[in-house]
């Protein structure tokens, strides 16, 4: 849009740029050239400084007051030269000054720019709300996947640690109990992995509250080691707890602490050979209690430590027990969101210890 007083001036652009093949409407006063604005939505406004009824200035202002024509990029047309014109331009919201007389080469280039620019900005806008559009739609479906597949294979994770538990390679042959210690591995994982997608899916999406209170953690840490016994056992691992002589009282959300500490556990065992071992140390560092997890398995590469927590990968245990990464993003979340942090320490063929630190009740 061409907004100028003076009618030869608006001729001589409107010529210059439908030759350059813009479509071009125009304006002779500042009011008309809001009303315009408003109608036409211009990908670009040249706007006269100096007119009859009010400055190119206050149109500005106005223009960008409004939130329909704020976004419209203006090229003010003045013979002004001052510096303090031109900072009072940029301050009501110029986007590039032409001066009068203008250089037909140059006029051209400045326009091009501009339109350049808006059209850059429509293709990042829709980038962004075709990309919004598909991270919705993939936390949905993760949601909805980990939602309804958890229960039934919980159901089935239950049923197969009880055939398990009662069978025996006596009673049922060997190769039948491994498939059935296979299988029922396996079903841990896969419960395991739904749980960690869903609450991960929950978590990225804003809809996981963190609910937090005052917790011992002599009293959580100890139901959480007590749910891998019998894991552990089929792996001939004994887990040694070592609890704290006094109360560690922390102020945390509880299922997003024993979540943390599960996956810790998991993954110990996971990594840790048969007739091994593993300890879980339960200490305070100073405002943090700190609740660590060792094992003395296979360890982690140097490389792979310092994003270990924040790129998921496929890993494979002692046992081909496939993990999917997701559950240490997910410690790291859950631990930041409660004030603390997730720490490892590994040796190459010697072992890991993964630590969670939380906030001591003040």
């Amino acid at each position: 849009m061409i907004v100028d007083d003076v009618v030869s001036n608006v001729l001589l652009l409107k010529i210059l740029l439908t030759n350059e093949k813009y479509q071009v409407c125009t304006a002779n006063c500042g009011n008309m050239a809001i009303e315009q604005a408003k109608a036409e939505k211009p990908d670009l406004i040249l706007l006269d400084v100096m007119m009859p009824d009010i400055t190119g200035f206050d149109a500005a202002q106005i223009l960008k007051k409004d939130p329909e024509t704020a976004h419209i990029p203006i090229i003010f047309l003045t013979a002004l030269n001052n510096p303090s014109d031109l900072v009072h331009g940029f301050q009501v919201g110029a986007n590039d000054f032409l001066t009068k007389p203008f250089n037909k080469e140059e006029l051209v280039v400045r326009v091009f720019h501009q339109i350049k620019l808006v059209a850059a900005t429509r293709i990042i806008e829709r980038q962004n709300a075709e990309l919004r559009a598909t991270i919705g739609n993939r936390d949905k479906m993760y949601s909805v996947i980990a939602h309804d597949l958890r229960s039934p294979m919980a159901s089935i994770r239950m049923v197969l640690n009880l055939v398990a538990a009662s069978a025996s390679p006596e009673l049922i042959g060997q190769e039948m109990y491994d498939l059935l210690d296979k299988a029922n591995k396996e079903s841990e994982d896969v419960h395991d992995l739904l749980d960690n997608l869903l609450k991960w899916t929950k978590s990225q999406t804003g809809r996981l509250t963190v609910v937090r209170q005052d917790l011992d953690l002599n009293d959580i840490i100890p139901g959480v080691v007590d749910i891998f016994e019998m894991i552990a056992q089929n792996k001939h691992i004994k887990l040694n707890y070592q609890t704290s002589a006094s109360s560690v009282i922390v102020t945390a959300d509880n299922d997003m602490l024993k979540t943390v500490v599960r996956n810790f556990m998991s993954n110990a065992i996971k990594f840790t050979p048969e007739n091994g071992s593993i300890d879980i140390i339960l200490s305070t560092e100073g405002d943090y209690a700190k609740v660590s997890v060792r094992d003395h398995g296979v360890g982690i590469a140097p490389e792979r430590l310092s994003s270990i927590f924040n790129k998921g990968e496929t890993t494979y245990g002692t046992g081909g027990e496939e993990g999917s990464g997701l559950g240490l993003q997910l410690c790291q979340d859950f631990a930041t969101k409660n004030g603390g942090s997730c720490t490892v320490e590994s040796v190459l063929g010697e072992g890991s210890t993964f630590s969670v630190l939380v906030p001591l009740k003040k």
